[in-house]
């Protein structure tokens, strides 16, 4: 029990400090505590996991509002690769607005299907064992992250992509594509391209997820403000 107990500790300090300086001086301290004054491990653990639960939701919900892809620059969703050289044409012959309203409808589908990753995050973070804590303390200042990309990716894909499939159509992905490759392909010597746009726009909406769950994790590692509940103030107030 009290190689588990060290663990932990490990595992809170690194966790709300976001390095190892001091470390082995609070390590020292919380194991010399009187048992009144330790946390148990389940206080301990359910703070870890309040933590989480507050970083996704908030992750989620930045991501799901309107122009939280489209105007975060960071994770806006672009233009695929495969067609930007029709993109530059277009432009060029007086059917911008064609190309940005496709841009615009990507950003849109994601935006839409983003509140689904709530409840798979919610069940990972249900699922959490001590080993995956350990994991969590060995990484880096997003492992707890690169945990839920471990544990989740797959299962979002598969939940996202057909949503995502509905949603373009609905926000008119489907269309802007049609009609911006239409007046491409009605150019001389111009032939279409395919593209999986289901695949391109699901990846993408992953990758920016995943990006603001990582910023939300350095927040909680590293700033008092963002430990928003009694909970964590007791848990991680204690080093």
């Amino acid at each position: 029990m009290r190689k588990v107990s060290f663990v932990v500790i490990l595992l809170i300090v690194s966790f709300s400090t976001g390095s190892y300086a001091g470390l082995f001086d609070t390590i020292k301290e919380r194991i010399g505590l009187s048992p009144k004054q330790s946390l148990d491990d389940n206080t301990i653990i359910s703070g870890l996991k309040e933590a989480l639960s507050i970083g996704t939701e908030n992750a989620v919900k930045s991501v799901s509002q309107s122009d939280g892809y489209f105007g975060n620059e960071i994770i806006k969703i672009l233009m695929p690769e495969k067609i930007r050289k029709v993109a530059d044409v277009l432009g060029k012959v007086g059917y911008q607005q064609q190309v940005d309203n496709f841009a615009l409808s990507m950003n849109r589908a994601a935006e839409r299907v983003a509140p689904k990753a709530a409840s798979i995050f919610g069940s990972a973070i249900n699922e959490m064992t001590l080993e995956d804590a350990r994991g969590i303390l060995n990484g880096g200042e997003t492992a707890a992250t690169d945990y839920f990309k471990a544990k989740t990716s797959d299962t979002i894909y598969e939940t996202f992509k057909p949503i995502i499939s509905s949603s373009m159509n609905e926000v008119g992905v489907t269309r802007s594509y049609k009609a911006m490759m239409d007046k491409y392909t009605s150019l001389p010597f111009m032939k279409s391209e395919s593209l999986d746009l289901d695949h391109y726009v699901t990846d993408k909406s992953l990758g920016g997820l995943f990006y603001m769950l990582g910023q939300e994790e350095k927040k909680i590692r590293t700033n008092p403000a963002d430990r928003v509940t009694e909970l964590l103030k007791k848990v991680f107030g204690e080093q």
